[in-house]
């Protein structure tokens, strides 16, 4: 069995498995917080309960030794619903060496140099416990909405967007490929066969940003959906992003309380969310003291301001088309906006998704693509889905590690992912 289920067994014998998260000794009792994978647990060791012999092999327990322990499960006695497992017998698997991550506080750099090591704290514990339900959540969503998932290919011959800066990966014949920064082109593709569809898998850019919400590899779920408008879109969106926290608040109180998240920020997340044209916000944030211009992108501290005051994250919509994707469509009523929204998140931590509605006309597409000088051989193959069947369609993405960031409180996104990579980091 696991801790997770603990809770079913009071009053009974219990084998459990795993590590010594932690250990203190008073005299002839030792506390042991004990770690399965699935949770945390207090085991009381009695030297009178296991006798002289196993006490002395119990009394070599250092941190991160492994155990397996055989014990009554009992509530704490001034803890109602907190269990703790009385031990009966303790078999010694692994005396683990010195552990280098002690309870005193380490510098950043050299927690990640012990990455694989550090994955184990409880902290770090939670916030992929965390992920993993937001993962699942997105998937659980997206089916019961009629999206089926479509694989996108991680190698590309050309860039997504035409501008970031791409990883160039030698390839067969003295060819270059890239890897991909986003899926949305060849989902496009698969709307004229399945209607709806989603990828989820990791992106990678090559910007040389260090700032706390930027990776070089990270992970994306694109969506596109046919015959959705701009204003669909954001509904799937807002329903999309109250489903995950929703399910994270059902799933992962106990990791969440790790966190020291405020879970009543979290409970107001839902959906209508607000919203507001990229007009609007700059009108607004110029009036709060910032020097951002009429036609400008929000910078990290924009975002933060917009939401300052907001329970629910904003959308911010009707963008500058200078400033945004060549595939997105023009808004009607004024051919200078596209019909894009962001979704910024609360509490400060900035843009969790971007949409759009797409452009469908080939004449339209192509001219921009001339404008913006993009290889137009590379894309003939996304233009040919103008020329047979174009529907009005639209999609977005989510930034995985973003998203973990918010809902977890964390503020850097390189603890969001188990193994970071960033400008200046490639291992462990």
């Amino acid at each position: 069995m696991f801790i997770k289920e603990i809770v079913q067994y009071k009053d009974k014998e219990i084998v459990l498995k795993g590590w010594v998260a932690s250990l203190r000794s008073s005299g002839k009792i030792m506390f042991v917080q004990l770690r399965d994978g699935s949770g945390f647990v207090q085991v009381i060791i009695d030297k009178a309960t296991v006798g002289d012999e196993q006490w002395e092999a119990i009394k070599g327990l250092t941190q991160e030794s492994s155990i397996v322990v055989t014990g009554i499960v009992s509530e704490h006695p001034k803890k109602p619903g907190v269990f703790e497992v009385q031990a009966s017998n303790v078999e010694v698997v692994h005396i683990s060496e010195e552990y280098p991550i002690g309870n005193k506080d380490h510098g950043p750099d050299f927690l990640l140099d012990k990455r694989h090591l550090w994955l184990r704290s409880r902290k770090q514990w939670a916030i992929q416990r965390v992920r993993n339900t937001i993962i699942n959540a997105i998937y659980e969503f997206l089916n019961y909405d009629g999206f089926i998932k479509i694989d996108s290919p991680i190698l590309t011959p050309t860039s997504c967007e035409g501008t970031t800066e791409l990883f160039e990966v030698p390839y067969f014949e003295d060819n270059t490929a890239y890897l991909s920064q986003s899926g949305q082109l060849y989902l496009e593709a698969a709307i004229f066969a399945h209607g709806r569809v989603f990828d989820f898998g990791p992106v990678f850019r090559a910007e040389k940003s260090k700032t706390r919400r930027h990776l070089t590899e990270f992970w994306m779920m694109d969506a596109e959906a046919a015959f959705v408008s701009h204003e669909e879109n954001m509904v799937i969106q807002e329903n999309l992003i109250s489903f995950v926290v929703e399910k994270v608040l059902a799933n992962n109180l106990s990791e969440l309380e790790i966190l020291e998240r405020d879970v009543e920020k979290l409970q107001k997340v839902k959906a209508p969310f607000k919203r507001m044209t990229h007009a609007e916000a700059v009108k607004f944030l110029q009036s709060a003291g910032s020097d951002i211009g009429d036609r400008d992108d929000l910078g990290a501290d924009d975002e933060t301001m917009l939401t300052k005051d907001s329970d629910v994250p904003i959308f911010v919509e009707k963008w500058p088309k200078e400033i945004k994707a060549f595939y997105m469509k023009r808004d009607e009523e004024d051919e200078d906006l596209v019909l894009g929204a962001d979704l910024i998140a609360t509490e400060g931590f900035g843009e969790v998704i971007g949409g759009s509605e797409r452009e469908i006309d080939y004449d339209i597409l192509l001219a921009r693509m001339h404008e913006e000088k993009l290889p137009i051989e590379a894309f003939q193959w996304y233009l040919d889905l103008r020329k047979y069947g174009s529907v009005p369609h639209s999609g977005f993405g989510i930034g995985l590690e973003r998203l973990v960031a918010w809902i977890t409180g964390v503020k850097h996104v390189r603890e969001t992912i188990p193994f970071p990579r960033m400008i200046n980091r490639l291992k462990p």
